[in-house]
């Protein structure tokens, strides 16, 4: 059998294991250990095999993951959310539809900080549905508003997922943050047009807006002030050039922490949960890595991307078309995977390809991001939309699902811009790192 038969039935095996439920970084680990032995040898794949875990878990770059996620999950422990939510409500005040559109940006703010789109998604539902409930909001557009916003999570800086492309694909996390910094923002504002639109053909989905007082509003910004002071620092000063990315995870962590004890907002109960659940979060994503670099190290042995790659330039399939399908294969994987482990199958197969039609690998890493974030919100498995259902039992899947739909052309919207204009993602980064 061939070394791109083996590196074939390698990702068939894979997807079947990843199907009856075998732990992502277990199938990633089994295919690629057992591929690098048929398609190298034993004594090669044992060698790699016992060289990866200490390469990867050494790796400078990926030293910023338990930072980032130690960050965020003080933010969580925190009365950030609420702060955040209550501010956002303010400023949106006399606009139609406000509570949903403040629930979009408080998420987004939220994410920013915290890095995870499902605990973004279950901290804003906690704060937000009660409240667009009470005020007499649709539940559809609640929970949509809130699935959509929570997706936000992994494209604003800093995003886990930006940092383990990274890693696989070899690119530097500080340009890769820079690219994905419009493009969430245009993002955000996409969602707030969806739920702007919603409301104006729909009235009956929002209640008549009601004004307060420009001293209101500034007083609400009381509260979260820090936060989006420490987020401005740490993540500013990566795109600045005063700290490299780990350095500005620690300063995050550093602060999210003097903040959270100073204030009064955790104590050490809380605190030492946080640390708890960031050494159990950050080996797991560890595990997940290790096993996806020893799987990225069996697809390069069988030079099955260059076969892709071969077929594709043989069919004369344009570069729109080829994308367009990758497009859609990770749309179709987002029903069945959750997004890191979708990250690391697929990139080191389809990055070869993408790079060799001319498209920039950085520019890439937020079409993932994006499709990632599909998979999140779309019918019927996304995890944000059970996510906010746990949240809200007596909200009829059904209507979360009506609400969802809408919100979907945002992403898409993005993806068509992010095609047509390739500097929303390229601009800033070759701006800041000329």
């Amino acid at each position: 059998m061939s070394s791109q038969a083996i590196g074939g039935l390698g990702i068939l095996i894979l997807f079947t294991l990843l199907f009856v439920r075998v732990p992502v970084w277990a199938s990633l680990a089994l295919v690629g250990f057992v591929g690098c032995g048929l398609v190298s040898g034993w004594q090669s794949a044992f060698a790699i095999t016992g060289t990866t875990p200490f390469d990867t878990a050494s790796a400078y770059t990926l030293s910023v993951i338990p930072l980032f996620v130690l960050m965020g999950e003080v933010a969580s422990g925190t009365r950030l959310s609420a702060e955040l939510f209550m501010a956002a409500q303010k400023f949106l005040s006399g606009v139609r539809g406000g509570l949903s559109i403040a629930a979009i940006a408080a998420s987004a703010c939220f994410g920013a900080v915290c890095g995870s789109s499902v605990a973004t998604a279950a901290t804003i539902s906690r704060i937000a549905l009660p409240e667009m409930r009470t005020a007499g909001y649709d539940d559809g557009l609640s929970t949509g508003s809130l699935a959509a916003g929570g997706s936000l999570g992994i494209l604003i800086p800093p995003s886990i997922i930006l940092v383990i492309y990274a890693a696989i694909a070899e690119q530097s996390v500080p340009k890769l943050f820079a690219a994905a910094l419009i493009p969430g923002l245009v993002l955000t504002a996409l969602y707030a047009a969806v739920a702007m639109v919603m409301v104006r053909i729909k009235p009956e989905y929002a209640p008549a807006p009601r004004s307060v007082s420009l001293r209101e509003k500034l007083n609400a910004l009381s509260g979260p002030w820090q936060f989006i002071a420490l987020f401005i620092v740490s993540i500013g000063g990566i795109y600045a050039g005063i700290f490299s990315p780990t350095e500005a995870a620690a300063v995050g962590a550093f602060g999210a922490i003097a903040i959270g004890v100073l204030g009064r907002r955790i104590g050490g109960k809380k605190l030492l949960g946080s640390i708890e659940t960031t050494v159990v979060t950050s080996g797991l994503l560890f595990v997940i890595v290790i096993g996806a670099n020893l799987f990225s190290t069996f697809i390069v042995q069988t030079h099955l991307p260059e076969v892709f790659i071969e077929v594709a330039k043989s069919w004369s399939l344009p570069p729109l078309v080829v994308m367009g399908l990758i497009i859609v294969a990770y749309i179709v994987m987002g029903c069945f995977l959750e997004g890191i482990g979708m990250v690391l199958i697929t990139v080191p197969v389809f990055l070869p390809i993408v790079v060799s039609y001319g498209y920039d690998p950085i520019w890439f890493s937020i079409i993932v991001v994006i499709v990632v974030e599909l998979g999140l919100i779309h019918p019927p498995i996304g995890m944000n939309l059970f996510v906010i259902q746990a949240q809200a039992p007596d909200v009829r899947l059904v209507d979360i699902y009506r609400g969802i739909l809408p919100f979907l052309v945002a992403p898409f919207a993005l993806i068509v811009l992010l095609f047509m204009f390739p500097d929303i993602a390229l601009w800033l980064p070759k701006y800041l790192y000329r």
